[in-house]
């Protein structure tokens, strides 16, 4: 599972361990979704905000590549808002999709990331 180098999310362990999972730090979030797109890992987390721009066009190749993309609750990711600020993604294998989602909801404290 890619995550952010510097700034993994905090529940990030507890979800690695939820799925048995490695995490691999990666650099950008272009980076991290293009090695979902290519296989070299199963999936992307990110809990530290980001802005639309820094992942919409990767989200997008994900998603035309069949990939699993949400809002670590779930909902669905949405671009071109009034508010370019984009808290949280997934993006993984379509057929973990939910189990990525169970997991999270297991793996978040109350408080968030």
């Amino acid at each position: 599972m890619a995550v952010s180098r510097r700034r993994p999310p905090k529940f990030v362990e507890a979800l690695a361990a939820e799925l048995g999972a490695e995490t691999v730090p990666t650099g950008s979030a272009g980076a991290k979704i293009a090695a979902v797109i290519l296989g070299e890992v199963d999936a992307y987390v990110h809990a530290g905000g980001q802005y639309e721009w820094d992942s919409a066009a990767p989200v997008a190749v994900a998603r035309a590549a069949g990939l699993y993309t949400a809002r670590i609750d779930g909902s669905e990711l949405f671009c071109d808002r009034a508010d370019s600020w984009l808290p949280d993604l997934v993006v993984c294998r379509d057929d973990l999709g939910e189990r990525m989602r169970v997991a999270l909801s297991r793996s978040i404290p109350e408080s968030g990331s």
